[in-house]
């Protein structure tokens, strides 16, 4: 599923523009973005949680010549599925 398959659900399932449906989910995806730029955890209920989690600095290795290269530090999302999630994949 991509951006536009989403938007025709949206838009299907509640009767609305596809265009009104697109601008719903890239507010929900906006809003999901300036949380984890803050830092902050995102909870959806019955979904999952977001958290932006802090990747360190560390000495890698480049696989086509074996030389050792900085890998600079970084920041992740990072996803937890709810258990109703867990369960309704696994169910």
């Amino acid at each position: 599923m991509n951006n536009a398959d989403l938007n025709e659900k949206i838009a299907t399932a509640h009767g609305i523009p596809k265009t009104d449906a697109k601008a719903i989910v890239d507010s929900v995806f906006a809003a999901i973005t300036e949380a984890a730029q803050a830092g902050e955890e995102i909870a959806l209920a019955g979904f999952g949680k977001f958290k932006v989690k802090d990747s360190p600095a560390r000495e890698g290795r480049n696989p086509s010549n074996g030389e050792t290269i900085q890998i600079a530090a970084s920041k992740k999302l990072g996803f937890a599925p709810a258990k109703a999630l867990k369960d309704a994949l696994n169910g």
